[in-house]
């Protein structure tokens, strides 16, 4: 128990902010008098306390045992970090309000994981520079596009309010949905740059540490076809001006699938497999 509490502690902390951002963000009726808030500056300070712990926390999982552990766990809980902080430090540029609601919550669910799902044991091969460089753009690249998708959700969420005339006055002040569509392709025009160095170091370690080119197995295909996916959405952004409800849908189907390459395979075989 004393093993799981500081997560859950942690988790409770993410709990309590995406309540507050909710309440004084959602809850409340369209032009009715929205619920007390914090300033805007102590809101956004208060994210370093739950922040804080689950960097402390993190580390503490991560490098336990003098290894990198990189299990289901830890690498799910590493991404939603990064998320955060990257969330954090963009908040300094950009209005972001709203996103928070989404945030919170996830990261609540991801900063309990390493305690649920440990790792069964370290990552080989940490000692390749390259290697290191692969993992680090990779969960920069998972983290990139996951707010994303979360930005394209609230976005989502955003013209249906508006469409049903039921917008809380808090949300009334975000900037208008082309200026945060142009923000969302910044985020994946970022994303799929470090997709694409993610893949070409994944092809660079293989052939320093095997001597061959990475192995055609459902992580590879995965990644690929997420790739793909992001790349036909920009260039359809690109030629076509695709936006609203198709950008949407290419950018969650572009995410589930790279969900799918590293995530998805890693639940399959640690946690049901119970392999590493």
């Amino acid at each position: 128990m004393s093993g799981i509490l500081p997560h859950l502690i942690n988790a409770l902390l993410y709990a309590a902010l995406a309540y507050h951002f909710w309440r004084t963000r959602w809850a409340h009726a369209p032009h009715a008098e929205p619920a007390a808030s914090l300033p805007g500056a102590v809101e956004h300070y208060l994210v370093l306390v739950p922040l804080g712990l689950h960097t402390t926390l993190l580390t503490q999982s991560v490098f336990a045992g003098g290894g990198l552990n990189l299990g289901v766990g830890n690498a799910i809980s590493a991404i939603l970090w990064l998320t955060v902080l990257i969330y954090w430090l963009g908040n300094f540029f950009y209005k972001l309000e709203g996103l928070q609601s989404l945030v919170m919550p996830v990261a609540a669910v991801a900063s309990l994981l390493p305690a649920v799902f440990p790792s069964l044991k370290p990552v080989p091969n940490t000692e390749f520079a390259v290697f290191r460089f692969h993992l680090l753009i990779s969960l920069l690249a998972y983290s990139l596009f996951t707010i994303a998708s979360l930005h394209v959700l609230l976005m989502a969420l955003l013209e249906r309010r508006l469409h049903d005339g039921a917008l809380p006055q808090m949300l009334e002040r975000l900037p208008p949905l082309l200026a945060m569509e142009t923000l969302l392709f910044r985020i994946i025009w970022a994303g799929f740059i470090l997709l694409t160095l993610t893949l070409a170091s994944g092809i660079v370690f293989s052939e320093e540490l095997f001597g061959r080119a990475a192995k055609l197995n459902h992580k590879t295909v995965f990644g690929v076809l997420s790739w793909i996916i992001f790349a036909a959405l920009l260039a359809g952004r690109h030629v076509y001006g695709w936006r609203g409800r198709v950008a949407v849908r290419w950018t969650l189907a572009g995410f589930l699938t790279l969900v799918l390459a590293y995530i998805g395979s890693k639940f399959v075989l640690e946690v049901i497999l119970g392999k590493t």
